[in-house]
């Protein structure tokens, strides 16, 4: 899985922010359905994995490094409401397959398998960077929404059901998002 995020994510990309063996180990023991793998023949070609948390301790008003506990999910919490998306990676080779879009699909039935009431996570906006002395983020964030612009992670995202809740400053040391995610839920229709 740490070879699956370095082709993922190559520089700019800060790679401190690859997963270790202890990180990974942490998610595969502390909750293992919030764990998945795509593989072909084989090969490891992407991956999902996310924490439960209590919404209410965390709002809207977060970091990636305090929600998932630096990535440890240490902070995993069986009685919570919301499953939130740590990460989610698909080598280039297979992007625009579909593997993407069932990741997030087997996500969304974790979600109603634990009677939670949505999945959350930021997404980078890796073309905001480049545009982030014209416009700030909602007005990035809108174009994208209103089809004028594209941006990689946040186009997915919406083709996979996410809704935008709101910008997320300071969210991750990421230059090609201006540092800046946009929150993007999907609400169990069942609750």
């Amino acid at each position: 899985m740490i070879d699956v995020q370095r082709a993922s994510f190559p520089p700019p990309f800060p790679e401190e922010l690859w997963w270790n063996e202890e990180q990974l180990n942490e998610h595969v023991t502390r909750f293992p359905e919030g764990a998945i793998c795509a593989e072909i023949e084989g090969r490891l070609i992407g991956s999902m994995t996310g924490l439960i948390v209590a919404l209410k301790d965390n709002g809207h008003s977060h970091d990636w490094e305090s929600i998932t506990g630096g990535g440890y999910i240490r902070n995993h919490n069986p009685d919570g409401d919301t499953l939130y998306v740590v990460d989610i990676c698909v080598i280039p080779e297979y992007r625009q397959s579909g593997i993407g879009k069932w990741l997030m699909q087997t996500m969304y039935e974790t979600v109603v398998q634990h009677g939670l009431l949505r999945l959350l996570g930021g997404g980078r906006m890796p073309g905001y960077g480049a545009r982030k002395l014209e416009v700030s983020p909602e007005q990035y964030l809108e174009n994208v929404l209103m089809g004028i612009w594209k941006d990689p992670v946040i186009s997915f995202l919406l083709r996979c059901g996410r809704m935008p809740v709101g910008i997320a400053r300071n969210y991750l040391e990421d230059e090609q998002s201006g540092n800046h995610a946009v929150l993007m839920e999907w609400r169990n229709p069942f609750k």
